[in-house]
Formats: C-alpha cells, structure tokens, sequence
C-alpha cells in the first residue's frame, strides 16, 4: 500500500546540490496526495529562478515511480522565496522586500548596467517578483535600457509609483530629471535621494530588489550597505588586469561593511566570430575569474561580446527579453539563477 511516509522516503533521496540537504529534511515538499497508484505532491524551492528545478523534478518523479503500486507521479513545482533581514539593523526601511542585491564595480564602463537590467528582467522572466533600482545618480542610465520615457505617478498614500516594465517594478532619478541636465549634488543629497528612493517608493512585496550601484566606493556604496540589510552583492568587472584588480578593491568595501560577496561576473569576456566561430579575446580573458578563484567569492559567469547586447540596450529591449534564447541571453540567466541559489544559500534553508 502507498503511504504518505512511504513517499517522502522515497524523496529522500533528492538533494538539493546548492543546500546540500534532502529536499525532505529542507522542508521542500508538501501537499500529498494519494489516489490508488496516483501521486501528487508539490516541492516548493527558495527561488523560481533555481537553476537545477527541472533536473530535481525527474529526479523526484523517478525516485517515486520507483515505489510498488505506483502508476503515476504528478510533480507540481512552486517557489517561496526566503527574506535575508539583518537584524542588527536599527530599522528595516524595505520590511516587504525580500532580498536586495547590490550590484557594484570598481570603475565605470565595464557594462555594470547593462548586467544589472539583464540580472533583474532574468529573474523577473523566472517567475520572481523584482524590482530595479537605479542609485547611479550621476549616469541614470536605466531609463533608455529599458525603453522608459514617462513619469512615475503619486499615489493616495503620496509614494512615489515605480515604473513597470518586462515584469519589474522600476524606479530611476532619470524618470525626474530633464533630458541631458546635469546633477550638481555633493555626497549629503546623494544619501538624501538614495534613502528617499528607499522610503517614498511604493516598491509593494518583492522577492529581489536589484540595486544599480555607481561605480566606485563611494557615497551611494555607504548609503545602501548602511541603511539596507543587503542579501549581498554582485561584483561586475572586465578581463583586463587593471579592471579585475580595480574589481576587487570594491569588493573589499562590502566585505569591510560586512555584505556577502555573490558572486563576480565578467563582462566583455571574449568575442565569438560569427564567420569562423573564432573566440578572440580582446580585453584579455579570465581576470574575473582568477580574482574570484583567489580570493576564494562565486564565479557566476563570462558574458561575450556581442552587438545584440549593445543593440538591446540602445532600443530599451533587453537581450533576455529581446533575444531569450540566444547563446548571449543564456549567459545572463545562467548568470541570473547561480546568483538567485547564492542568495538563497545565506538565507533560512526551510520553506515554511
């Protein structure tokens, strides 16, 4: 006869390889039911966007189908992402959001806003609830990445309304400025601004808030390591030396701050011939990686160089979104799900 106890026996044997426990033990598997030979059950994961659901899905129907008197197996897959709250924090300004992730580099140009457009909408595509923040309050670039021209609205409690696009919930200063107007702003308006973003946007339940953080360590870094409990941040680098070393001197500022370190990603990593299927390495390869090696941090990934990327961004139109199952786009949602099961490494391993 099939029982309940008989059937998370059986699941028992399915790990979760990024937790390293049994999805039994972790609490992932719930509503049983047993119809004759019939078996239904649902496993709920820590992220929609797990990188290895599918492959712990056949595990699970395999492990059950394996049980005498089994005729079916009906596996529902669903997902409940963790909160990461520190606290220490005298406050929590974001109670309803989930995760925040930083998203950093040690100098500018390196496409850390392209990466973090790409991240966000990935995780956004995966099922999650997310929103973008862009804190670049010199370069607010996220506006044009995404295609955004209007204003955000005030709604009857007097919060600022963030913008939704492809799924996200997105808030930009670039919504508030005029078009191709400098911002004068010392260090003191630039925390003012950062924490307002952070306490006048209705920003609602989120899974992620992905943060778009100027390059640098500077006053943008302190204001959101010190008013946010940061699930962690992604460091975003090119292969050069000068640019990986530059890399690791901010990731050195979230560790001093105390914020998990989720993983370096190298962006402009090589270009792939589309004649000859040649890689050629322009910046050089591998800077990322060897830093992220050395000094013992995740390595979530190369992104190539490519045009559709540029283009993508020039039309408002990510490349996740745009062209999702390029080689180019599957990159940055590999890149997406290794930094979502990082997150949900440092986060409580039960589902309740």
């Amino acid at each position: 006869m099939i029982t309940e106890d008989k059937v998370l026996e059986a699941l028992k044997s399915v790990m979760d390889p990024d937790l390293g426990r049994d999805i039994v033990s972790l609490g992932f598997v719930g509503d049983v039911k047993i119809d004759g030979g019939a078996v239904a059950f649902t496993i709920t994961l820590t992220t929609p966007a797990c990188p290895v659901k599918d492959q712990m899905k056949g595990q699970a129907e395999k492990s059950v189908s394996r049980l005498d008197g089994v005729t079916s197996v009906a596996v529902k897959m669903d997902a409940k992402v963790p909160s990461h709250h520190n606290p220490a924090l005298q406050q929590n300004l974001l109670p309803d959001v989930r995760n925040v992730i930083a998203i950093a580099s040690g100098k500018g140009g390196v496409g850390k806003t392209t990466v973090a457009v790409n991240l966000a909408a990935a995780l956004a595509r995966d099922g999650a609830t997310v929103g973008l923040l862009d804190a670049d309050m010199y370069g607010p670039s996220v506006p044009v990445m995404l295609g955004i021209t209007g204003q955000p609205k005030i709604n009857e409690r007097q919060k600022i309304m963030p913008i939704e696009k492809f799924g996200m919930k997105v808030m930009s200063l670039g919504f508030l400025l005029e078009a191709d107007k400098a911002l004068i702003w010392r260090g003191p308006m630039i925390h003012s601004a950062i924490r307002q973003f952070l306490t006048d946007v209705e920003w609602g339940a989120l899974d992620y808030l992905v943060v778009d953080l100027p390059p640098g360590t500077g006053d943008a870094q302190l204001t959101i390591s010190q008013s946010l409990s940061l699930s962690g941040v992604v460091i975003v680098t090119t292969p050069q030396v000068v640019a990986s070393r530059i890399a690791v001197k901010a990731l050195s500022l979230f560790v001093t701050m105390k914020v998990p370190i989720l993983g370096i990603i190298e962006n402009m990593s090589y270009f792939r011939c589309g004649k000859c299927g040649t890689d050629h390495d322009i910046f050089g390869r591998g800077g990322g990686k060897d830093a992220a090696e050395r000094l013992g941090v995740p390595f979530l990934g190369e992104i190539p160089i490519d045009t559709a990327l540029r283009e993508g961004s020039d039309t408002g139109v990510p490349i996740v979104v745009g062209k999702p199952e390029s080689n180019l786009a599957q990159s940055l949602v590999k890149a997406a799900r290794g930094l979502a099961a990082n997150v949900s490494k440092l986060a409580p391993t039960t589902v309740g």
